[in-house]
């Protein structure tokens, strides 16, 4: 497979695409490079799978948690708000004993948890997408090049430190500046996309057409 050699960061593959290097790996990897990362989404069990599963990925790599993808769909009945909200004792030992997910008591107890705070974003401020949505970054709080050096010195941002500071005191856990600063990655907040990406211009156009939700 030919590889780029001019731009830090990216790499060309056998159709001469040329993509962000970290989704070099395998197709599932490049299929959700191509058309889920930095593009925007408001819908509501999306964006609590995605903080989910930001969630446990911590001090893993994203792609086991995307292998483990459809086994904590299945788990975690679609990541329906509602009914993780309603998870019991006897959830949570069965998903103890799903060797399908990550099996994390932890992370497992805040996704339940989290649910139910998601209930409560969506009685203050109408949707999980609305709240998220206010807290998009303007432009000039951005890199004016999303180079491969400037995506390195962001591990977190001032947008994504305000996000975890607000929902901890929403009583949120697994949800640091670091996780919240993924998250923000993953549903299109930010678009980090290296300049030289195929899919930095789809995302992009993506995000001019699309709304946030108020």
């Amino acid at each position: 497979m030919p590889a780029d050699v001019t731009t830090p960061g990216l790499f060309t593959d056998e159709t001469s695409s040329t993509r962000c290097a970290w989704c070099q790996a395998m197709p599932l990897y490049r299929h959700y490079h191509d058309t889920e990362w930095g593009f925007p989404v408001a819908d509501e069990r999306r964006l609590f799978e995605k903080i989910c599963l930001e969630g446990f990925q911590a001090g893993l790599s994203w792609l086991t948690i995307l292998n483990k993808r459809e086994a904590f769909r299945s788990a975690f009945a679609n990541f329906d708000a509602e009914q993780v909200a309603r998870f019991d004792a006897a959830d949570v030992q069965r998903l103890l004993g799903d060797a399908g997910i990550v099996r994390h008591a932890g992370k497992i107890a805040s996704a339940i948890n989290n649910a139910g705070r998601v209930l409560e974003l969506r009685r203050e401020f109408g949707s999980l997408a609305a709240y998220v949505w206010r807290l998009e970054p303007d432009a000039a709080s951005r890199p004016e090049h999303i180079t491969l050096e400037a995506v390195r010195a962001l591990p977190h941002s001032p947008a994504s430190a305000a996000l975890s500071k607000d929902l901890k005191k929403r009583g949120w856990t697994f949800v640091g500046p670091t996780t919240m600063y993924a998250f923000m990655q993953a549903m299109g907040l930010v678009n980090d996309h290296l300049e030289g990406c195929a899919s930095r211009a789809q995302a992009l156009a993506a995000r001019a057409a699309f709304t946030p939700p108020a």
